[in-house]
């Protein structure tokens, strides 16, 4: 799937850079559609419009460019959750604004997919692996352990430690526009729109936290 339709923003330099970003932005697609073992080299570099000796002279092997195709993942997934950044204000507000941007962020095709593809890696590409998703865990969850030590400063809430209270909302979210999908090969999705996801998770948190 095109990063174009799902709200992705590649990451586009200038020059050379911006030929290597080609080349990377084709491999994730391959990539994508094809899983690792059946992508070849030469139609990525067809697609990118460059050479195959210009793609080798970026990256040496398909292991290599298969990495930068999942940093280059990660660094739009950081890009993206920018805007999960909490502003302040009073609880309920704060966090429903976190949990519509991450229900938004979760449920995007596109995300589910680089899961897919990393998950489906794992065993030949473990430290990858592993870093895509320690980064995304850093990304996410960050922003919302400090908020919630913030209002539990203020006496919002009461958590005795904001990093498992932060598990439990992202968990309440996540379970219906992402673990749902992804694995049932996106056949079955939540009959609750976002809004009505985040609102609900809100809801049963302030009622085991609120004050």
């Amino acid at each position: 799937m095109d990063s174009h339709t799902t709200g992705v923003v590649p990451h586009l330099t200038t020059g050379q850079d911006a030929r290597r970003d080609g080349i990377v932005r084709e491999a994730r697609r391959h990539f994508m559609a094809q899983g690792y073992a059946a992508t070849r080299i030469e139609p990525i570099a067809r697609a990118a419009t460059v050479s195959t000796a210009t793609l080798y002279a970026y990256f040496p092997s398909k292991e290599h460019l298969f990495e930068a195709v999942i940093d280059d993942a990660a660094e739009d997934f950081s890009r993206q959750m920018e805007s999960v950044r909490l502003a302040d204000g009073p609880a309920r507000e704060l966090l429903t604004g976190f949990g519509l941007a991450y229900a938004r962020f979760m449920g995007d095709p596109f995300v589910r997919s680089v899961f897919r593809l990393v998950m489906a890696e794992r065993p030949r590409f473990r430290d990858v692996a592993l870093g895509f998703f320690q980064k995304g865990r850093s990304d996410f969850g960050k922003p919302l352990i400090a908020a919630l030590t913030t209002l539990s400063d203020r006496g919002e809430i009461r958590v005795e430690k904001a990093s498992w209270a932060a598990g439990q909302l992202m968990g309440m979210i996540e379970h219906p526009v992402f673990f749902m999908p992804l694995v049932t090969g996106d056949e079955v999705q939540a009959l609750r729109d976002p809004e009505q996801i985040a609102a609900d998770a809100v809801e049963t948190f302030l009622a085991r936290y609120g004050t």
